[in-house]
């Protein structure tokens, strides 16, 4: 599998890119931290009320076809509570790689295990972490609930948002192209349920709606309100390589009948830029955002010259965004320490010399790190502008 290498072009083409990037950012991050007035709604009556629903068809619902390793089907789900009569866009959310099951006492035991370098007790430890499904009697991580901010933002500007666990995913032994491949299906088996969903009002999503407080079942009639044919898709970290794959122009033939990817948005996404095929990522035809913090832990700035290879010869449009001062786990809030989960944390780099500032590892420029909130706040003004424009037509 070839290697990639950021080309003398793209890193000039990044240049250019990052510079009118820097340029957006300067307006847009005090709008973000701000608020958006809620006159931004793009549907009349979208700002009126979100509701949410979830649904779980199963931790085992299918197998991944290399492996046979499970993978569940499930999501939660923003949408406004009057959906009207105009079909809405459907924004699919989608994770990345992070530890799937909720055990303090294999996060403790992995935590001492790695201070005594015990990496045997180290390894035992995070495959419980790492499991799936979950053993009995422990919680799998909601991780795809990391996102119910900026989904219900979005669902208060008139979207269907869904934002799909990939718990399964995360547990197996795909890597690579193939992981994003993974991704990239467990995309389109979501989109092919809400395809027949909004045709005919059956298919695996009849009667599996349920109360996102309660967990009851509710129902909702999505029949002819959602709009397959006006798709985003929104992936972090892995999943942003993920949403990459799915809107490459190689893949779109895999894209269920009905459905048009309209715009994607990779945040902090982790491409494996030393054996992935850049090719397979090549898109021309979908608009590609492509957002990185600063002080993230995880990604490098390979993640942009990677992007603008896999964009050189699009039509549609290359747009990144460095975030000065955001890190790479604030984007979800199952993996921010505030959120209180098992394996959250704040990955940024930081120098006791200089309190309130942070840099990526090996990094020499500080900025004044973000909060929690203000990240997510900046991240969700991009978010939504990026899909205003290319899913509502709108500036």
């Amino acid at each position: 599998m070839p290697h990639f290498r950021p080309t003398s072009i793209s890193r000039r083409r990044l240049m250019r890119t990052c510079a009118l990037a820097t340029t957006a950012a300067a307006l847009l991050l005090p709008r973000a931290l701000a608020g958006t007035p809620a006159s931004a709604a793009p549907f009349p009556g979208a700002a009126r009320g979100v509701a949410t629903v979830t649904y779980d068809l199963g931790d085992q619902a299918y197998r991944l076809p290399d492996t046979g390793e499970p993978v569940e089907m499930a999501a939660v789900v923003h949408y406004p509570k009057d959906l009207g009569t105009t079909p809405r866009p459907l924004v699919v959310q989608l994770h990345g790689w992070h530890e799937t099951c909720a055990d303090r006492t294999a996060e403790a035991a992995r935590e001492a295990a790695e201070r005594a370098g015990d990496w045997d007790a180290y390894a035992a430890a995070n495959q419980k972490l790492f499991s799936w499904p979950c053993a009995p009697g422990t919680s799998p991580i909601p991780n795809e609930r990391g996102y119910d901010y900026l989904g219900a933002k979005l669902a208060a500007r008139g979207y269907i948002v869904v934002s799909v666990r990939a718990n399964g995913i995360n547990a197996s032994s795909v890597w690579g192209d193939q992981n994003a491949s993974a991704r990239a299906d467990l995309i389109n088996r979501h989109l092919a349920l809400w395809q027949k969903l909004d045709a005919s009002g059956r298919g695996g999503l009849a009667g599996a709606f349920r109360d996102a407080v309660t967990g009851k079942p509710h129902r909702v009639d999505f029949r002819h309100r959602v709009d397959l044919g006006n798709v985003g898709t929104l992936g972090h970290s892995r999943g942003g390589a993920g949403v990459t794959w799915q809107a490459s122009d190689r893949h779109r033939a895999q894209w269920p009948a009905g459905v048009t990817v309209r715009a994607a948005v990779a945040l902090a996404p982790a491409y494996n830029v030393m054996t992935e095929d850049a090719a397979a990522y090549g898109i021309t035809r979908v608009p590609l955002a492509v957002v990185r913090g600063t002080c993230d832990g995880q990604v490098g700035r390979e993640a942009l010259s990677f992007a603008a290879d896999a964009t050189a010869g699009s039509t549609a449009g290359f747009h990144p965004f460095e975030m000065p001062g955001a890190n790479h786990n604030y984007f979800n809030t199952q993996w921010s320490p505030a959120g209180g989960q098992v394996a959250a944390r704040d990955d940024a780099a930081h120098d006791a010399a200089r309190p309130g500032e942070c840099t990526e590892p090996g990094g020499s420029v500080y900025e004044t790190q973000l909060t929690e909130e203000a990240q997510r706040r900046a991240g969700t003004a991009f978010v939504e502008a990026f899909f205003r424009r290319h899913l509502t037509g709108g500036r």
